[in-house]
């Protein structure tokens, strides 16, 4: 028997709403102190309905970090393959991250920092992690092939205007967009610019 469009629909609407409980309880909590029974209270279901869509706490974490970053790495993944110059590429997929990030500030935070503190076997999550990042870096070697960023070290380069950049998109002034130009400053304030 198949399911209508409307019970699929009901389906992915349960399942944020297990997305964004489980959020605020691996927040609170931490993933090792965390349980299914705090999840199902905070998403505001029974611990069966829970146990429908994960049979874990830690299935709940790896489909959040997967879908979070399988979607992250979709919506850059035009601009990273866009014929522009390195350095233009890189702004514009700074920008596009940038976005996502405004809109669901909770979720990147989470992104970005849960998977430093687990040590799973299985991280499904770090394919699409491992793509973004390489293609960051591949980006800045080639603009520094190009002289469009000075002759750093990339992996220190990606490291350093990372951290600047999601202090700017996390801890920024939330009102005010994030712009070629804001992105543009961040780089010059970090690196000295090539000579022309």
């Amino acid at each position: 028997m198949s399911i209508s469009n409307r019970q699929r629909e009901e389906r992915e609407i349960r399942k944020e709403r297990i997305i964004s409980g489980a959020l605020e309880v691996f927040k609170k909590h931490g993933i090792k102190n965390s349980t299914m029974e705090q999840i199902a209270s905070e998403s505001d279901f029974g611990k069966a309905t829970l146990y429908y869509y994960f049979q874990s706490k830690e299935e709940v974490f790896c489909h959040i970090l997967e879908d979070g970053w399988e979607n992250l790495w979709a919506s850059v993944e035009t601009v990273i393959n866009s014929h522009e110059s390195p350095r233009k590429t890189f702004i514009e997929t700074l920008l596009v991250i940038a976005k996502h990030i405004r809109k669901k500030p909770a979720l990147y935070e989470f992104l970005f920092n849960a998977p430093q503190k687990v040590s799973f076997k299985e991280r499904p999550w770090e394919k699409f992690q491992k793509r973004m990042y390489s293609a960051l870096q591949s980006l800045l070697k080639e603009g520094i092939k190009k002289g469009e960023f000075p002759a750093i070290n990339p992996g220190l380069l990606f490291k350093a205007m990372g951290g600047l950049f999601l202090g700017l998109v996390l801890m920024g002034d939330k009102k005010e967009s994030i712009s070629e130009a804001k992105i543009e400053d961040l780089i010059n304030q970090l690196i000295i610019e090539p000579s022309n």
